[in-house]
């Protein structure tokens, strides 16, 4: 069992990872554990930016958007030396675990951790949601409904110029954003990764349907892993006659206070990443299945292909003529 564990938060802020930060703390400090917070992600083992939690470190944060804890990317770490060199602070600390909560890279890292002896488990908290293994990812919720809501404003002045506004949202690899918030706004197309398209047919041709029925603005919706927004401003302008504008909403999406949602889901993923220690087991990331808290081996987790939700798609597709 351990008797002291250490929480980092790794990768990209989301809302939501100060809750889990807060399950992690209060529910092993309510099992006799000591909690060692770090600062700024892996650096924060490598440098010793680190200091004892108590139950008041943690108090008024829930509501709160980034992380109380601060991160930071870590080049270091991600060397054979750099995760030594944190394996042995942790053991200069009394660190018997640590949770880990981030994307990807930052289970990587756990893992890494974890084989130099340190045991880790992995909380997913990105805003993307492209963390394979579970259904749902801390932060996406929130960053969704910032979206829909800027877009909603976004809505108010194309509908007053008769424009049509396209609108970038985040998701590199995953177009989960993008589908979502694109039904949730009404958008005329959304683009997105997973699924290839062609700007004549499933842009310009769906504009110049519904211009034919009466309707006179229109947003559409990209994932920014799509690319060429300015470009694809341009060929609607130039092919319908449509005003068309282009909005980046960016960096917007990680901030601002976290969901319900998120809140309760970062909080049941942070109690059951300190059960995991609590009952030696190690090298595990605690996801979301069919609305259910389980866990899975970080490497059979990263090995796993995220699956994108193309009935989903159809049906926005179908009802946004």
């Amino acid at each position: 069992m351990a008797k002291t564990i250490a929480v980092l938060t790794s990768g990209g802020d989301a809302p939501g990872m100060n809750a889990a930060v807060r399950a992690v703390t209060r529910a092993a400090l309510s099992r006799g554990i000591k909690v060692i917070g770090v600062r700024r992600g892996y650096n924060g083992l490598l440098n010793g930016d680190v200091f004892e939690m108590n139950l008041r470190s943690v108090s008024d944060i829930l509501h709160k958007g980034g992380t109380v804890l601060y991160t930071a990317r870590s080049p270091e770490f991600n060397t054979p030396e750099g995760v030594q060199k944190a394996a042995d602070n942790c053991r200069k600390l009394g660190v018997d675990g640590v949770v880990v909560i981030g994307g990807d890279g930052s289970f990587r890292g756990a893992r890494d951790l974890t084989g130099a002896g340190i045991p880790c488990i992995g909380v997913p908290g990105t805003i993307d949601n492209d963390i394979s293994s579970s259904d749902y990812t801390i932060g996406f919720d929130t960053a969704m409904n910032t979206a829909m809501e800027m877009i909603d404003r976004i809505r108010d002045t194309a509908q007053s110029h008769d424009r049509c506004s396209v609108v970038e949202v985040m998701g590199r690899r995953c177009g989960d954003i993008a589908l979502e918030v694109g039904i949730a706004i009404g958008a005329t197309s959304i683009l997105v990764p997973e699924v290839p398209y062609d700007l004549e047919r499933d842009v310009i041709d769906r504009l110049q349907t519904n211009l034919k029925t009466g309707k006179k603005h229109f947003i559409v919706v990209v994932a920014e892993g799509i690319g060429g927004i300015d470009n694809i401003v341009r060929e609607i302008e130039a092919q319908t006659g449509l005003e068309t504008r282009g909005t980046v909403l960016g960096h917007v999406q990680r901030g601002g206070s976290p969901t319900l949602r998120d809140r309760v889901i970062a909080s049941r993923m942070g109690y059951r990443a300190v059960e995991l220690l609590e009952e030696g087991k190690s090298n595990r990331v605690v996801v979301m299945k069919d609305n259910h808290i389980v866990d899975y081996d970080i490497t059979e987790a990263l090995n796993m292909k995220k699956t994108f939700n193309t009935k989903l798609y159809q049906i926005a597709h179908e009802i946004s003529i």
